[in-house]
């Protein structure tokens, strides 16, 4: 049972064209491939990503993708005002939230 490797034939006849059970029989395998390995992991962090940002409410603290830890202080339809010390305010797209940290983590720094 060869997959990779066509036989060698005998009598020195030319394969004409190859085994085609065979080529869709691996193309099959590279779409699972791709769609377990790539995907799906893929869409699966972007759900989680965007119900991160719908659940986003005033009093979270919270990490931004530039590493800026600061607590929410108003939420929009696309933009965040987070607090980052006291009085110093600095707006945000939703987006560029990376994550909700649990509470009094800023207090812990």
């Amino acid at each position: 049972m060869s997959f990779f490797i066509e036989s060698a034939m005998a009598e020195g006849e030319a394969a004409a064209g190859g085994d085609t059970g065979s080529l869709v029989i691996m193309m099959v395998i590279f779409a699972a491939v791709f769609y377990f390995m790539i995907w799906r992991p893929q869409s699966k962090r972007t759900k989680e990503h965007k119900n991160l940002m719908g659940g986003l409410s005033k009093g979270d603290e919270v990490v931004t993708n530039g590493g800026m830890i600061g607590k929410v202080a108003k939420v929009s339809d696309d933009f965040v005002t987070i607090t980052l010390a006291d009085g110093v305010d600095s707006h945000f797209q939703k987006a560029a939230v990376a994550s909700v940290l649990p509470k009094g983590t800023i207090k812990s720094i």
